[in-house]
């Protein structure tokens, strides 16, 4: 799958089929996500790749979230913002989180081009996961993202987005008009 198509067909699957997922494609979402940019070049991220039924039943607990523990795998990503915030300070907080989404994109489009699904749940309790994950409380948890094949019933697809003409602006904000940008439209071509 090109990456145009793998942008467009991801979506926030929540119902999982039994089918068996191969390890490695897990593995090799995971070395996609560790593709992506990092400030300073450091080592912020770790995963939590979980097969265990009982502690996806926790996970799913912890995030109020049932369809959590119907997925083959739930990959946990933390982050350790020791280094960064040696490096960068007060500005740590905001490079962990954009380097952060950054992976954590790149883990759902390597998903999605694997014909494997996802959801990226960023509502969980922390503190219990942590104890029942073993995480180092100096860390923080970024995201859970269940993993599976889609079950063939669901028909969930992307949402429609807002169009863009709501969202960009030239030269300043609010301005929607670039008058130095000549812009052609995908359509167009």
């Amino acid at each position: 799958m090109d990456l145009q198509k793998a942008i467009e067909k991801r979506a926030s699957i929540r119902k999982y089929s039994d089918k068996k997922v191969n390890p490695e494609k897990i593995i090799e979402a995971i070395e996609a996500a560790n593709l992506a940019p990092s400030p300073g070049n450091t080592s912020i991220l770790k995963f939590i790749v979980v097969k265990n039924e009982e502690l996806k039943e926790k996970i799913a607990e912890y995030c109020n979230q049932d369809f959590i523990k119907e997925a083959p795998f739930v990959v946990v990503v933390c982050s350790d913002p020791a280094a960064v915030e040696r490096l960068y300070d007060v500005r740590a907080e905001k490079y962990v989180k954009q380097h952060a989404g950054a992976a954590i994109e790149n883990f759902l489009l390597k998903i999605t081009d694997m014909g494997l699904a996802c959801c990226w749940v960023g509502a969980f309790m922390e503190d219990s996961l942590k104890i029942h994950l073993k995480i180092p409380t100096t860390n923080n948890i970024e995201a859970i993202l269940p993993v599976g094949y889609q079950l063939v019933s669901d028909k969930t697809v992307q949402k429609k987005k807002h169009p863009l003409n709501r969202k960009i602006f030239f030269e300043n904000y609010g301005n929607k008009y670039g008058q130095d940008f000549e812009v052609v439209r995908r359509d167009d071509i």
